[in-house]
């Protein structure tokens, strides 16, 4: 079965990108490659919009930060593939659009909201993430941001690599 990895206990990175409220995730590829999911095709396409050389630039454990309402409009998966594929680790964020919450936490994405994140950070920051305490740690400036841990659920499922890995491990018993 295909899928990620689960995080770290506590994800050691940088800020890779910081995006602004009411951020759409489909533009992270282009809306017009919201249907792909080859990684070669996707690697081709992520974040062109933004930064031309930032496939080149993330690496494993960077993490990206949003604003309000992070992945508003709909849910599609494709963005999120292309960022984990390039190491992504984590998103943080004031705070989430519902579906793009319930989809990527099904997929496994530590997602941690964090109030005033956006106002601590700057790109390449290094930041130390405890997903499972929803504690932000930035180095730089010796400032921590503590946010609202995830459910006993939510953990399961991020600890299992996804929804579907934890449902089939718990129905295998």
């Amino acid at each position: 079965m295909s899928g990620y990895p689960p995080p770290p206990d506590v994800i050691h990175g940088r800020v890779a990108w910081i995006f602004g409220d009411d951020f759409d995730v489909d533009l992270i590829i282009g809306v017009e490659n919201i249907k792909y999911y080859d990684a070669d095709v996707l690697r081709e396409v992520t974040m062109k919009a933004y930064d031309p050389h930032f496939v080149d630039r993330v690496r494993p454990g960077d993490v990206i930060v949003g604003g309000r309402n992070f992945g508003y409009g709909h849910p599609h998966y494709p963005p999120l593939v292309a960022l984990r594929n390039l190491g992504v680790s984590a998103v943080i964020a004031e705070s989430f659009s519902p579906g793009f919450w319930r989809g990527e936490t099904y997929n496994g994405m530590p997602l941690i909201t964090a109030p005033g994140i956006t106002d601590h950070v700057q790109r390449w920051d290094p930041v130390e993430v405890d997903w499972r305490k929803a504690r932000v740690s930035l180095p730089a400036t010796g400032t921590t941001l503590e946010g609202t841990p995830p459910s006993e659920r939510v953990t399961k499922i991020i600890e299992a690599g996804g929804s579907l890995r934890l449902l089939l491990a718990e129905h295998r018993r």
